[in-house]
């Protein structure tokens, strides 16, 4: 199988860790959806990160999904889900929030690095870093529950998404997202960057 995006996405990012953490092989194309489009669209004609190339060929999308399939291919105590029912609905609701962070971090820096300055709508920015700061508030809650992870002594998904989204909104928007106002979330991090699937694909 072939990765297809770049590692500074948190799509691709929680792919390629989650995948080392359950011993799935695969390749890592570093394509940019900006600077090798016309490379990236020659695989998927969507140009969406991230994609991943299946060994028969088939072309998938949405980290998500590819998560999903990442379930299947998992050997044996490999997962990367809670089987206890409460416990996965919880697992869903930490996943979500910081799938959201992401979201609205990734609006904000679209916002500065791609719109020209006098086409900014200030109020607009504003209702997003909100949102973002709120999302992260919750996560926040929920990962001071961590001992060691989520879910007992191994990473689980709601570790490995908390972490990377974390990671990301604390590089792309340092003067929002800091470690003084979200210290769980930075420790989970830190725990996180310090294995070795996470150090094998560093946020670049």
């Amino acid at each position: 199988m072939k990765l297809i995006g770049m590692l500074d996405s948190p799509y691709v990012r929680r792919v390629a860790v989650s995948f080392r953490f359950q011993n799935i092989g695969f390749d890592h194309q570093a394509l940019s959806v900006f600077s090798s489009f016309d490379a990236f669209s020659a695989i998927n004609p969507v140009v969406k990160a991230p994609t991943l190339v299946a060994d028969d060929g088939t072309v998938l999308m949405e980290s998500g999904l590819i998560l999903e399939l990442g379930e299947r291919l998992a050997g044996p105590g490999l997962g990367l889900t809670p089987a206890d029912i409460d416990a996965f609905t919880r697992a869903q609701r930490i996943i979500g929030l910081a799938l959201a962070a992401c979201e609205k971090t990734v609006q904000i820096v679209y916002e500065h690095n791609l719109r020209p300055a006098d086409r900014r709508h200030q109020p607009w920015i504003d209702r997003v870093q909100g949102q973002v700061l709120m999302a992260y508030r919750l996560l926040e809650a929920e990962v001071r529950q961590a001992d060691p992870w989520l879910f007992g002594d191994r990473p689980l998904q709601a570790d490995i998404t908390s972490a990377v989204a974390f990671r990301f909104s604390y590089g792309m928007l340092p003067e929002v997202i800091t470690t003084e106002l979200h210290p769980a979330l930075a420790t989970l991090s830190a725990r996180a960057e310090a294995t070795e699937p996470f150090s094998a694909f560093p946020f670049c």
